[in-house]
């Protein structure tokens, strides 16, 4: 079973990337392969629900409000018991916002009723690119060399979150009775 898993995951992966590859590379023109391959690994990873409140507080209560993750993060005043939380909440922080201001803006303001909220898609915008800024200061270690993917990010974050959306726009298309029935006819 693990197996095929791991075969459906790897096929969609390879969907997602060709998707994210052409709206990346054609429509927005930012032509790098290490992002687009994050950004379709990213989508993979975020199909399976758990994945997307994988940050638990101290009690194991699993984290969807970005408020919460940021004072989870915070390693001085926060409850982030080290340096290496905080980089992985502040990935984390990164990832989630990217996928959601790219797959589901929609959803973004309807989250203000929250009590530790991000107030609107600007707010979360910035806290995804000040994210994934910190984590690429994490320059040391195991660290070292994926520092500079996450500059990356954090400097196209609006540029991924542009093409996310596209991405979004053909799955949707994809779905849309129309080309459900003609794709049975070429089968």
């Amino acid at each position: 079973m693990a197996a095929e898993s791991h075969s459906h995951s790897h096929v969609l992966e390879s969907f997602f990337l060709d998707l994210v590859e052409r709206h990346y590379s054609q429509d927005i023109g930012l032509r790098d392969p290490e992002v687009t391959d994050y950004v379709a690994s990213l989508l993979t990873e975020f199909c399976q629900t758990e994945h997307l409140c994988k940050i638990r507080d101290s009690a194991g209560r699993p984290l969807n409000d970005v408020g919460e993750m940021l004072l989870e993060s915070d390693p001085i005043f926060g409850r982030a018991a080290s340096f290496d939380r905080e980089r992985q909440v502040r990935k984390h922080i990164g990832d989630y916002t990217l996928f959601f201001t790219g797959m589901y803006p929609e959803s973004v303001n309807k989250w203000r009723l929250r009590r530790n909220r991000m107030e609107t898609f600007i707010d979360f915008v910035k806290t995804g690119k000040e994210s994934y800024h910190i984590v690429s200061e994490f320059k040391i270690f195991e660290y070292q060399k994926v520092a500079p993917l996450f500059q990356k990010l954090s400097a196209h974050f609006e540029d991924c979150v542009h093409g996310l959306n596209m991405v979004k726009n053909e799955l949707a298309e994809m779905q849309h009775p129309i080309m459900r029935r003609a794709d049975d006819l070429i089968m």
